[in-house]
């Protein structure tokens, strides 16, 4: 961080100052002084040139007001930046609130206690100010001018308030030193510890307190912000009002005033410093970070300071020195860099206590932002930059990091985009940091590491292995600052040893490709050769280096100390010293003062350019050309040019850069060459080049002496620049016939296309201008061009151009745009994509049946099916490009197996019977029965289907649940074996098409059916189960409804079905029907059943026999009805058909026949159904 002094005002009539303050917000300045003096001022910057923005402009004053109302010497100014307004007061306590009126200040309110007022705050958001007297009153009021509270403080001395950044916390500072906290209401909580004033003796006073309130946001989280100092310089600097831990320092100095910066980053400590063997004091300025590193000193003339202001932007400061304001630019110390076209920054946001790094992509004008924890410094060469921040300490590192676990700090290789490419733990602070295109360079005051990057082009697996081993392998090494490493490799990797004090820190680094330097605190330069790091040399210096800079071949060291001169040290000199010892090195003669910045240049070893005060100078061999006013940072300096860019600028509004903000600079060879070509002509232009030949300015004199078709010129220029393609474009030209085509394919060359495509329009070549466009890529115009044309456009052209733009709309994802140009230039394959992409499955299929057969888009269309799930789209495609594998494989994959196994029969495929059995078997590994016969079903293997469908009812019947859904699941079986039936008639129909009649195929169906099925119990009769469900359920109902005879017959029925329905159960039932109607024979019978069963134990057995007893004892065992049924129930002349609906045996000739599972209803019963009732299929 740089300072100068560049600015004083003096005051009239000698009125000495007594305090100044500048308005953060609209850049008014105020100062007060004795005699009532109260003056208003601006500083304004009246200019329209861009290159003169920020510090380097012209200051004025464009206000310079008196404000009268103060007789007494006024003690305090202070703004209320939110109210545009301005308080003041006086040493007999007249208070004045000014406000701003038509561009004038005018008083507001007034009050007065007759008491010397000693310091007044407003709080953060400008609604209330506190206001202290000398005597322990204060008054906290309103920005209206109302009083809030008041109180008297006894017996002490008040000198200083300020308030937190909430507003719920005042700080009171003491006459005697002490510093007391309240809240917001007046009450006392507690003494400030003061851990700076241990050990001090005497009377002290407090010289500051001021508490930064975030509104800018925090250079890191939990950053300190409230700063006091005391009159012996001792100050603290804390987290908050309580901490126990406050960063402590002592400036050595008389201090009168402190103050931060507009972002909290700066602390500005004012006062005066003996000056060592001189009886005098020195007027001096202290800057410090918010952790006590100590960032410059600036001293300024004059007897006595008596106040400080910064300025709203960080960039200035304001001194009240006797009776004058003195200002000093400020060169902060950015977190910034430059690679490859891109500008890289960091800034903080009061919303986010990350810091906000900025990628800005200066040729496109893009930016990429990325938030960075803790960001120490950025650095850059190249395309690469490198993030150097503190570890998060809740992210342990990766596990192959674990040789530095607990790293504290970590190091990012960044590209020019923000992407990390690569991120390095490290154990020492990266207090220095310096790039190469190989290496990285951090060191802290002891030590620093090396690192030996790559950028992955393309990664093998080896090489990969290579970099998780590469620690040992040398790639990072670290050295102690007074260790003497001799070259050899014998990279050590040992932090231990590099956290071993030394008494000579480094303080600054920098690196080229061959060598390292290193500059420590007393004027050491330490010179290590690179890339195996050795000690080549030490060279002493009588300044503190605070940057150093290689040129390009390394040879000069260009050295920024501390208070801004930059001198020079020529590394390669050989001369003898004073005792006739050879030495290698020697100081230049050139110094500067006040210089912030410098750049060699990357292509001249004796070029630089360096920023002194708000002037660029440029240098050749060390001798300056006439300066250029500009306080813009240099990114980089080569062909003749400097590219700077104004950061003051940028980080007022950082989110939104601005091309402006950066600048280009000719230097004086290239600005006059180009005078002389323009004026004088080539001839004397190439003369001046050739004695200060430059690669740049050959390529200025090629590109004049193209523009003038001088092309023996040109080709010896592009010659000298070594610019192959120029030579070949030169020879091309020469080629021509005709001057006006020499012409157009110059203006082509220089990218004026517009005019060469005019040209050639002119010359009534629409070809050429054609061929321009197409170079260009330029299709819109191309289509314009064809269409313009008298006689027909060239067809593949036409096709080309259409595509062409096709893909333009494409790559932008405008896919409804791009099927018109597609449409039109027949591209299927494209037009294929853009359908899919839109969803337009309809336009798709229309496509695939417009290609001819075997076209080799139909499987990539057909696949497009595939993936959303259209089957029969997909199969279309696949059978009409000849693969029918396909087809049946993408059934398969949707789940379609009906028509896979479709498929497979038309095109006789073996395979899809394996298929479905292993699927099959696979499901019902996973116990997923039902999928298993609904895969059967769907694949017409319907017999299988039932075989597992029986197997799921015979199951649950076991399991004794819901009857009903026994019953349903074997209707189902039994439909499955029906829809099998069917399958195997139809079959043996295909077979003997024409041979015989119908019966005898289906005879044969049957036959072959038989011969399957001989092992099954159910193809036989598959509606048992279900007909003994459905009689056992249809007995129960009967039974509850009330009809007991009907019950009965049905119940009757059941013994049938023992083999389905357990025994006890059928007879418990019958038993109960006959018991309800009265039929003890019947019910008899069942009991004995029921007692000579062998599934039942002993006392089962017994309490049936005791039942049976109590039943019979009361009631013969005797049918009471001999029921004229008896004889059909027996038996007699074979089996009746029984009603499905009533359970009774059909008498009538005339009775309804189920078409589906053939069971038969009673003729007067049926018209109450409307489905059948075993099967439930509809009554037709």
């Amino acid at each position: 961080m740089f300072f100068y002094l560049s600015k004083k005002i003096a005051i009239p009539n000698n009125v000495k100052l007594k305090c100044v303050s500048w308005n953060k917000d609209q850049g008014f300045i105020a100062c007060g002084g004795e005699d009532g003096l109260l003056k208003v001022l601006k500083l304004e910057t009246q200019t329209d040139d861009t290159k003169l923005r920020g510090l380097a402009a012209p200051s004025n004053l464009s206000m310079n007001q008196t404000l009268e109302g103060h007789s007494g010497c006024v003690q305090v100014v202070t703004w209320n930046e939110q109210y545009q307004k301005l308080t003041s007061s006086d040493q007999n306590g007249l208070i004045i609130v000014w406000m701003l009126y038509k561009g004038s200040w005018y008083e507001e309110m007034i009050n007065n206690r007759n008491k010397s007022i000693r310091s007044m705050s407003w709080n953060s958001d400008g609604q209330k100010i506190c206001i202290v007297y000398e005597d322990g009153a204060v008054i906290v009021g309103s920005v209206d001018g109302n009083r809030i509270w008041g109180k008297d403080l006894k017996s002490v001395q008040l000198c200083h308030v300020a308030w937190s950044a909430d507003s719920k916390i005042l700080l009171f500072g003491m006459a005697n030193g002490e510093i007391h906290i309240y809240d917001n209401q007046g009450n006392f909580i507690m003494k400030m510890k003061l851990n700076c004033l241990v050990n001090v003796t005497g009377a002290i006073s407090i010289a500051g307190i001021h508490w930064y309130h975030g509104t800018e946001g925090y250079v890191e989280p939990d950053c300190p912000c409230l700063a006091i100092c005391f009159d012996n310089g001792r100050c603290q600097i804390m987290r908050h009002e309580t901490d126990q831990n406050p960063v402590l320092i002592d400036t050595g100095m008389f201090v009168v005033g402190i103050q931060w910066n507009h972002i909290g980053s700066v602390l500005a400590v004012a006062g005066s410093q003996k000056v060592f063997m001189q009886d005098k004091d020195v007027n001096t300025v202290q800057f410090y970070t918010p952790f006590g590193e100590h960032l410059g000193t600036l001293k300024v003339p004059g007897k006595q300071m008596s106040g400080l202001s910064w300025e709203g932007g960080g960039l200035k400061i304001a001194l009240a020195v006797d009776s004058f304001i003195y200002f000093a630019n400020i060169r902060p110390n950015y977190k910034w860099g430059y690679c490859s076209n891109t500008v890289v920054y960091a800034y903080t946001r009061p919303d986010r206590p990350e810091y906000c790094v900025v990628f800005w992509d200066t040729k496109n004008n893009e930016k990429y932002v990325k938030y960075v924890k803790s960001l120490i410094s950025i650095t850059t060469c190249g395309d690469f930059c490198i993030l150097a921040t503190k570890a998060d300490e809740n992210h342990p590192q990766e596990e192959n990091e674990m040789e530095t676990f607990g790293a504290m700090f970590v190091l990012v290789l960044c590209n020019s985009i923000g992407t990390p490419l690569d991120p390095k733990y490290i154990d020492i602070v990266p207090l220095f940091v310096a790039m190469t295109k190989t290496h990285v360079i951090a060191a802290s005051k002891e030590a620093f590491y090396i690192w030996q990057y790559r950028v992955a082009k393309k990664l093998t697996a080896l090489e990969i292995n290579q970099i998780t081993r590469s620690r040992k392998e040398g790639r990072e090494r670290i050295y102690h600052v007074d260790d003497t490493p001799s070259g050899a490799m014998e990279g050590m990797f040992d932090y231990s040893k590099a956290i071993q004090g030394t008494r000579d820190p480094i303080c600054a680094i920098t690196a080229s490709d061959k060598i390292l330097i290193v500059g420590r605190e007393s004027g050491t330069i330490q010179r290590y050769s690179l890339p195996n790091v050795g000690l080549v040399q030490k060279f002493s210096l009588d300044c503190r280096a605070y940057q150093l800079s290689l040129n390009c071949n390394s040879s000069r060291l260009a050295i920024i100390d501390i208070s801004g001169i930059l001198t020079f040290f020529d590394l390669d000199a050989r001369g003898t010293d004073s005792t006739g010892q050879q030495v290698i090195g020697e100081l230049l003669k050139l110094e500067r003062k006040d210089v912030w910045d410098m750049k060699w240049a990357k292509d001249n070893p004796d070029l630089f350019a360096m920023m002194e005060k708000t002037r660029m100078y440029v240098f050749r061999n060390l001798d300056p050309e006439e300066p250029i006013q500009t306080s813009g940072y240099i990114c980089n300096f080569e062909d003749l040019e400097i590219k700077s860019v104004l950061l003051d600028e940028i980080l007022k509004n950082p989110e939104h850069p601005n091309k402006d903000y950066l600048i280009n600079f000719e230097i004086r060879s290239l600005r006059d060459s180009r005078a002389l070509i323009e004026k004088v002509g080539i001839e004397d232009a190439s003369q001046f080049i050739e004695d200060n030949p430059h690669p740049r300015l050959w390529r200025l004199l090629a590109e004049a002496a193209l523009q003038k078709l001088d092309l023996y010129t040109a080709e010896q220029a592009f010659v000298r620049c070594k610019d192959y393609q120029g030579i070949k474009f030169v020879k091309r030209l020469g080629n021509l016939q005709s001057d006006s085509m020499k012409q157009a394919e110059v203006v082509t060359y220089f990218g004026r296309f517009e005019e060469a495509e005019r040209m050639y329009l002119d010359m009534d070549r629409r070809d050429l201008a054609i061929g321009l466009r197409m170079k260009l890529g330029d299709w819109f115009r191309v289509l314009q061009l064809l269409k313009t044309g008298s006689g027909d456009a060239d067809d593949s052209l036409l096709e080309q151009a259409h595509n062409a733009i096709g893909d333009y709309f494409a790559d932008r994802q405008k896919w409804l745009n791009a099927v018109q140009y597609y449409v039109q230039g027949r591209n299927q394959e494209r037009l294929a994509e853009c359908y899919y992409m839109l969803e337009d499955y309809e336009g798709l299929e229309n496509l695939a049946s417009s290609l001819p057969e075997n076209h080799k888009l139909l499987p990539e269309i057909a696949q497009m099916f595939v993936r959303v799930g259209m089957c029969e789209q997909a199969v279309t495609a696949f059978l009409k490009c000849n693969q029918p594998k396909a087809a049946v494989d993408t059934c398969v994959h949707l789940n379609q197996w009906n028509k896979a196994v479709e498929l497979a029969t038309n095109h006789s495929m073996k395979e899809i019977g394996s298929l479905l059995a292993r699927y099959a078997s696979h499901l019902l590994e996973k116990n997923k029965i039902l999928d298993a016969i609904e895969l059967y079903r769907k694949a017409n293997y319907f017999f299988d289907a039932a075989k597992l469908m029986f197997k799921i009812a015979d199951e649950e019947a076991k399991k004794r649940t819901k009857p009903l859904r026994v019953k349903k699941l074997y209707v189902l079986s039994a439909l499955l074996i029906e829809q099998y039936h069917e399958q195997m008639k139809n079959a043996q129909r295909g077979k003997v098409k024409g041979k015989s009649s119908e019966a005898t195929s289906a005879l044969a169906g049957l036959l072959e059916e038989e011969v399957l099925s001989t092992t099954s119990r159910f193809t036989d009769n598959a509606w048992r189960g279900a007909e003994a469900y459905h009689f056992f359920i249809l007995a129960q109902r009967q039974l509850y409804e009330g009809y007991v005879d009907t019950a009965l017959k049905t119940a009757l029925h059941l013994r049938d079905y023992e083999d389905i329905i357990p025994a006890v159960e059928i007879y418990s039932l019958l038993a109960l029907c006959a018991c309800a109607s009265r039929a003890f024979g019947t019910c008899s019978k069942a009991f004995i059943k029921l007692e000579s069963l062998d599934t039942l134990n002993a006392e089962q057995k017994q309490q049936y026999e005791d039942l049976a007893l109590e039943i019979f004892t009361k009631h013969t065992p005797k049918d009471n009805r001999k029921s004229e049924l008896d004889s059909l129930l027996e038996g007699g002349e074979g089996k009746l058909p029984t009603c499905v609906a009533t359970g009774s045996p059909i008498t009538e000739y005339q009775f309804w026949m189920c078409s589906v599972c053939k069971h038969c209803v009673l003729a007067q019963e049926i018209s109450n159904y409307n489905f059948c009732p075993l099967c439930h299929s509809s009554v037709g």
